[in-house]
């Protein structure tokens, strides 16, 4: 009786430690895959476009696929991020106030999307360059949108897409990484009185 009382006893030790360092089952949270992002390099976009500024030398310029473009209105595509940088160029004409409207409302037409948008000014005193960047925040069709002007003869503007369902948390790396070249793009434009508007 004694014995088998020990081996009883033995028998419920023996469980209660496998019990005991059992692991808990806990749901996973939700990862996306690595991305690769190169190394930070520029290339300068010269033409006779009314502007000049360094771009990644890793996006390829292709034709607008906007179907009203017009001259100068081409994108910088990083086709291995499905993503680009769509950028149109108006001279000004007296229109600047209705420029800059049309510019809110593109914008701010992600209201339903977005959860917050924030505003950064950008001046350039000594070139003649003042503009916004506007940050997007969750899943809109762009996260990034940017505009530049001297207030007198040109109106640049850009925005960041991806050609992807929206998804902050999925995109949030590549958005940054793209955002930093849009900050360089901006930061290295400059005005051009040519008077000619052809991207080519």
């Amino acid at each position: 009786m004694k014995r088998l009382y020990k081996s009883l006893i033995t028998v419920i030790i023996i469980t209660l430690i496998c019990l005991g360092c059992r692991e808990r089952l806990q749901p996973r949270p939700r990862g996306y895959f690595r991305i690769d992002l190169p190394e930070k390099e520029y290339t300068s976009f010269n033409s006779e476009c009314s502007f000049s500024f360094e771009y990644p030398a890793y996006g390829v310029l292709t034709d607008s696929d906007e179907p009203d473009a017009e001259p100068c209105w081409f994108n910088i595509e990083f086709e291995k991020y499905r993503a680009k940088i769509h950028i149109s160029y108006k001279a000004i004409e007296g229109n600047l106030p209705s420029l800059l409207e049309d510019t809110y409302t593109l914008t701010y037409n992600h209201t339903i999307k977005a959860d917050a948008i924030r505003e950064t000014p950008f001046v350039n005193d000594e070139d003649d360059v003042y503009g916004l960047l506007y940050d997007l925040r969750g899943n809109t069709a762009t996260a990034v949108q940017f505009y530049l002007t001297d207030s007198i003869n040109h109106f640049l503007r850009g925005s960041l897409y991806f050609f992807a369902s929206p998804n902050e948390d999925s995109l949030s790396p590549v958005i940054s990484y793209f955002r930093e070249d849009i900050i360089h793009l901006i930061e290295t434009t400059r005005w051009k009185e040519t008077g000619k508007n052809d991207l080519r």
